[in-house]
């Protein structure tokens, strides 16, 4: 590998260990970066494309299970779903390691490192990232499992608007079923904007706890509370100047939504255990995929908030009332993994795009993605048939193919489908139903196609 390629981030509280392995990293990557303070995190992954990120498992608060290590591992990847983690600790187990690597670490280092393992390593993990940083095809952009791709009048009318409003600082409340890709929106509206230098801050409200709520969006002091050893900053501050992007708004309780509407009408923030405001100057856009309207109309929603977020409204439609791009959608995802996987496969039958067609697609962009993925990486011949995707008819997505198996994985697997289909693929509950944060749920949706 080229030593003038890859960009590195090392967090560790020990400064002996940053001082190591950034002399024996930055001879072989172009930009090896550090920091000690763990707090740090959220700004650094919010802002800097690192492709590898070298995290310690234990900090100053826990010395030696690793929890705090699993915590900033879920943190890093509720930013970033496509970040690339190498753990490393100085206590550690074959245990730990399987859990990190469930968990969406890439590998696992021990502590005192052999030089040529941990270069090794990190170099792997760099080719890991590379390999899947699929960033642009067709003029599409890739992210988080979905693509903004839209021929359709119902899309472009869309894309039409948020092009209109992109340039201004109206606030913009995008509405949409799961998996239409209203992230995706919300990032196109900041690249489109006067803002696109600044920071993008995502921030999915529907995995953060109520004792986490005003922590995590205006942030604290040292002693705010238990374990707040440190001043850290919160989403909106780490946002100033930029855009923040409010996934999931319609999940918040009555008393934080009037907490919020505080910030947003006095636009400064007030961190947990401090009576100074700090002011902020952020674009503002929030997504939902509930009925907020009649939220509002049954006191569910603040109608005061409603007003304040929803300047323009963009509803992105659904798969099934937008036919006419699920051919172009399943082309670009089959050029996609024919690539990435080396797969031979690089056409679709005439009667699988009759069935692609013809199928409501209730998982929207997402199903079809992993319903071609799955069939890319299966399929033995150059054109993939309606049995490589569908069960029958087009009756059932290509998850559903999947045989039941009795280890752990396919257990896990069979749980979370079932949990899906009991709450009609709402992704927040059927995380409550399953115990985990909607980012844990969406990453086990990621690893095993659903």
């Amino acid at each position: 590998m080229s030593t003038q390629q890859g960009k590195i981030l090392i967090v560790d509280d020990d400064a002996d260990v940053l001082r190591a392995a950034r002399l024996l990293l930055k001879r072989h990557f172009a930009q090896v970066d550090f920091e000690k303070n763990p707090q740090k995190i959220p700004y650094l992954v919010t802002n800097f494309d690192y492709d590898v990120i070298l995290l310690d498992m234990n900090f100053t608060r826990d010395l030696s299970s690793g929890k705090e290590g699993f915590e900033w591992l879920d943190r890093i990847l509720d930013i970033n779903p496509k970040a690339t983690v190498v753990l490393f600790t100085a206590y550690g187990d074959v245990e730990m390691a399987v859990r990190a690597i469930k968990a969406g670490a890439v590998d696992f280092v021990l502590k005192p490192w052999e030089n040529d393992k941990l270069l090794a390593t990190m170099q792997t993990a760099y080719q890991t990232h590379q390999a899947k940083a699929e960033k642009k095809a067709g003029g599409a952009t890739l992210h988080t499992g979905n693509v903004l791709i839209g021929d359709s009048p119902a899309m472009q009318e869309v894309l039409e608007t948020a092009a209109r409003v992109a340039g201004t600082d109206a606030n913009v409340l995008i509405l949409g079923e799961n998996g239409t890709g209203k992230d995706l929106l919300a990032r196109h509206i900041h690249t489109l904007s006067l803002r696109k230098d600044k920071p993008f801050v995502s921030v999915d409200l529907g995995a953060l706890s109520e004792s986490l709520f005003e922590s995590e969006l205006f942030g604290h002091v040292k002693g705010a509370f238990t374990d707040a050893r440190d001043d850290r900053a919160g989403r909106f501050e780490e946002a100033n100047g930029g855009t923040i992007f409010l996934d999931e708004i319609g999940n918040i309780s009555l008393p934080f939504q009037a907490k919020l509407l505080t910030v947003l009408q006095n636009r400064s923030v007030t961190r947990v255990g401090s009576n100074k405001a700090v002011n902020v100057d952020v674009r503002l856009i929030c997504a939902t995929n509930r009925n907020i309207q009649q939220m509002a109309a049954q006191n569910q929603f603040r109608q005061d908030l409603l007003y304040r977020v929803n300047t323009i409204e963009l509803h992105l439609p659904p798969l099934r009332e937008r036919r006419e791009d699920i051919v172009p959608l399943a082309e670009y995802f089959l050029g996609l993994y024919r690539k990435k996987y080396n797969r031979p496969v690089a056409f679709l039958h005439d009667s699988l795009i009759t069935q692609l067609e013809q199928y409501d697609w209730p998982g929207n962009i997402r199903e079809l993605q992993h319903a071609i993925e799955r069939a890319v990486i299966l399929c033995q011949g150059k054109t993939l048939m309606p049995k490589d995707v569908f069960v029958k008819s087009g009756a059932n997505n290509a998850a559903d193919k999947l045989d039941t198996g009795f280890n752990l994985e396919e257990m896990e697997r069979n749980m979370i489908s079932q949990a899906l289909k009991k709450c009609n693929g709402n992704i927040t509950d059927a995380a409550r139903e399953l115990g985990l944060s909607r980012a844990a749920l969406y990453r086990r949706m990621e690893k095993y196609n659903l």
